[in-house]
């Protein structure tokens, strides 16, 4: 073995120790300054985050096979362990299927605003059956990842059919921000609803990763 081969493969050894020691993250991009914020204010160096895109929030039939494909990579470059950043988040229990089948865990609970609310505290809230819910992510993205996906840009006699059923739009915040709250607000008048404001923080995001 050459000296420029040694130096190869210590330097290939090395890189595959250290992404033994990792755990690689596969998230929604909708939560993805979520979870930097906690990584940074945990000191959680040895999280290594990948985001999958956010529009598919508003398309849940492309997060199992994206997840899939990311286990895929993140087993291929030596990735010691592998957490999904994702609630079943509208996937039918496939997500779960998958991580069953993977042998990987993913955070708990139905979907971000459960997890963000507190799980626990969002199943006790039956209130909430008639209540669309917004996010920091959702609130600055309004009208890309809701009026846009549901054809209300182009079409708005159709809010009464999308959200007819509902009572309250639920602002649920993971930072106090005026501007934020200020879309919502707009957000709730746009849809003809009424508005409610609840401060979260980061909820059991904050645990689940912690926990890695």
């Amino acid at each position: 073995m050459s000296a420029a081969d040694t130096e190869v493969w210590s330097d290939s050894s090395t890189h595959q120790r250290a992404n033994e020691k990792k755990v690689r993250v596969i998230a929604c991009g909708a939560i993805a300054r979520e979870i930097i914020a906690v990584c940074k204010a945990n000191h959680l160096d040895h999280i290594d985050l990948q985001c999958l895109p956010a529009i598919w929030h508003a398309y849940p039939g492309k997060i199992a096979p994206g997840v899939e494909n990311a286990i895929a990579e993140a087993r291929a470059e030596g990735v010691g362990r592998i957490f999904v950043g994702y609630a079943d988040c509208g996937t039918g229990g496939l997500l779960d299927a998958l991580c069953e089948r993977e042998g990987v865990e993913r955070i708990a609970g139905p979907h971000c605003y459960s997890f963000f609310s507190g799980n626990e505290a969002f199943v006790k809230d039956d209130d909430d059956v008639t209540s669309f819910f917004l996010t920091d992510f959702l609130a600055r993205q309004f009208e890309a990842f809701v009026i846009e996906p549901l054809g209300l840009d182009r079409h708005p006699q159709l809010k009464p059919m999308y959200f007819g059923n509902y009572r309250k739009l639920v602002y649920l915040s993971q930072l106090e921000d005026e501007g934020l709250q200020q879309k919502a607000k707009e957000a709730a008048d746009y849809l003809g609803l009424e508005y409610e404001y609840r401060f979260t923080g980061y909820g059991d995001l904050t645990s689940a990763l912690t926990q890695l």
